[in-house]
């Protein structure tokens, strides 16, 4: 019997994903872990979950300890207070990485992601090994115009009326993804990220949009990766280019005819460049 690359990669999720949970400050944080070596940390992007990282903790348990957590208010970690912002959430990470006794990981944060990481960067500063900046802003006020984060915020506001599969369906999906990206690909993001928690899409949505960490970026003093697809419409190459020349001696890769996604989009070629990045680091 042939099977599809979807029900392949279902087979091989099922091999590693053990979920497991951890009490920080007061929140439950829930998480998946595989694998042995350098220990590598995967953030999220918004409106999603740890599950965005099945094409990395499998494929990269053979060299490294890979950890995908929840973020507070995400999958099945705890909710968050409304009043939750940027700082609130590197603080729990910091946490996280501390209560799991990860010492100094390697950070990988996509999207929402990276602006806990650079957030975490800031307050925490010992605890990073190097970063790997995936489709990333300095915060949407670091880096898009107050218009486009009114814009994003508003969209936001509208589409939490509608039924969550077809916002995520039809506003979402369209500027994550290119229209190359397979249908089973598609379809897995689609029934993570229609599990959102309204609440908590407005919380991180809200973090992002008032979080300005431009200062930092000068400051950081741990090899960087900057990962980026090629057709993002979200996080366009311009910010890449910008990051790219405020982050001391960062390293910039764009792979070719991906979306913001790339981590999904192009998991093996994705694979390839964060490889190469950790071996050389």
């Amino acid at each position: 019997m042939l099977l599809g690359s979807g029900h392949l990669r279902a087979i091989r999720a099922r091999r590693w994903e053990t979920l497991e949970r951890i009490d920080v400050e007061g929140l439950t944080i829930s998480y998946d872990r595989a694998g042995t070596g350098p220990l590598v940390v995967l953030l999220h992007g918004g409106i999603s979950d740890r599950r965005e990282w099945r094409g990395q903790l499998g494929p990269l348990s053979d060299g490294y300890t890979t950890v995908a957590w929840d973020a507070p208010g995400c999958g099945a970690s705890s909710d968050v207070p409304a009043s939750f912002r940027m700082p609130d959430f590197a603080d729990i990470l910091a946490g996280f990485v501390a209560a799991l006794d990860l010492g100094q990981p390697h950070l990988v944060g996509l999207s929402w992601g990276s602006t806990v990481a650079l957030e975490l960067t800031r307050r925490h500063p010992t605890v990073p090994n190097s970063l790997v900046l995936v489709s990333a802003y300095a915060g949407w006020a670091g880096s898009l115009a107050p218009e486009q984060v009114a814009e994003r915020i508003q969209g936001v506001h509208r589409g939490l009326r509608r039924p969550p599969e077809e916002w995520v369906r039809e506003e979402w999906i369209p500027t994550l993804f290119t229209d190359r990206a397979p249908d089973d690909t598609i379809e897995e993001a689609v029934a993570m990220m229609s599990a959102f928690r309204p609440d908590a899409v407005m919380t991180m949505l809200l973090s992002m949009a008032e979080a300005d960490l431009r200062e930092v970026l000068p400051r950081i003093g741990v090899p960087t990766l900057l990962l980026y697809g090629e057709e993002d419409a979200r996080s366009p190459l311009p910010v890449a280019k910008e990051l790219h020349r405020k982050i001391p001696g960062s390293q910039l890769v764009v792979l070719p005819e991906v979306g913001h996604m790339c981590n999904m989009e192009a998991a093996d070629r994705f694979n390839a460049a964060l490889r190469a990045f950790l071996r050389a680091h």
